[in-house]
């Protein structure tokens, strides 16, 4: 492939994307991330198709559909691009493994594990894949850049849980939505649920932001490739409980995380933005859930 001479911001391979190579072209290792060609139109039919089949998995529970979907949707990519088929097959090996159980909350330890299980697998696959098969590092997990945070990205990090404590409380009551929750009815589902929560909040941030957003980057612009991989993060949030008007909160959330990662390049900074949320998440579920355990919010 021949690499453009001057790429600008936002272009799949501008070597000073954070989301996109960690190195300028030439050097050790950027072969993984500059390899794929910016798209063309007809790249983004099988991204989009990729990215609706989850919708069809998680969010409306349309198995046959969503796996026909998913199987056209990688055939139609191999068609297009063959970098293109190789990174899609790998959000699309995460989506399948995926939904190959349910992941609505639950504490039971069956479920509980069951859940862990196959959200860790669906992490480690596309890796493995990658690695070994592809013999590649496109999906990587860069916790540290070496640069700081500016101001804006450190009050960012102080708003987001004072953001939560004002809206969450009002969602999950006013919805009735706490209620895809477990009730928590002893101390023991109060702890796996605290761990159950940050252990999704932890791969959603490697699956969706890491892998998903990062592998789409290669191909789109950051926009482009946010709101594709925050459809998928939406579908996933809608089965595992956040409902009725919970899109109108997760679809800004995943687009955020998105451009956060695109804009610091930072696994570390991303996951901190979300574990403070889901600490208020479990909060406020549990305020829900035994009304005067947590006297902390206004609802």
């Amino acid at each position: 492939m021949t690499t453009p001479s001057a790429a600008t911001p936002g272009d799949p391979a501008d070597p000073a994307d954070p989301a996109g190579p960690a190195n300028p072209a030439g050097s050790a290792g950027a072969r993984d991330h500059v390899e794929s060609a910016p798209s063309t139109p007809l790249a983004l039919l099988p991204a989009a198709g990729v990215a609706a089949s989850a919708f069809l998995l998680f969010a409306l529970q349309l198995a046959g559909w969503g796996h026909l979907l998913l199987a056209l949707s990688l055939l139609g990519a191999v068609l297009v691009s063959r970098e293109l088929a190789k990174d899609l097959s790998l959000i699309g090996i995460g989506i399948a493994i995926v939904s190959t159980t349910s992941v609505v909350a639950s504490v039971d330890w069956d479920r509980f594990l069951t859940i862990g299980i196959v959200l860790l697998l669906a992490v480690l696959v596309p890796v493995l894949v990658d690695r070994v098969v592809l013999r590649r590092r496109a999906i990587r997990f860069p916790l540290r850049t070496g640069q700081g945070w500016s101001r804006v990205e450190k009050g960012y990090i102080v708003a987001v849980p004072f953001l939560g404590w004002l809206i969450l409380p009002f969602y999950f009551i006013t919805s009735g939505v706490y209620r895809n929750w477990p009730p928590l009815a002893d101390g023991g589902e109060v702890a796996r649920f605290f761990v159950g929560v940050n252990f999704v909040g932890t791969w959603d941030e490697l699956f969706f932001i890491c892998t998903c957003f990062a592998l789409l980057r290669r191909h789109f612009g950051v926009w482009t490739a946010n709101l594709l991989q925050a459809t998928i993060f939406v579908s996933f949030l809608w089965e595992l409980g956040y409902q009725a008007w919970g899109p109108l909160l997760t679809a800004p959330f995943a687009l955020l995380q998105g451009w956060l990662f695109a804009r610091t390049g930072s696994l570390l900074y991303v996951l901190i933005v979300h574990l403070l949320f889901d600490v208020v998440v479990f909060l406020a579920i549990v305020h829900a859930r035994h009304p005067g355990a947590i006297e902390i919010f206004l609802v």
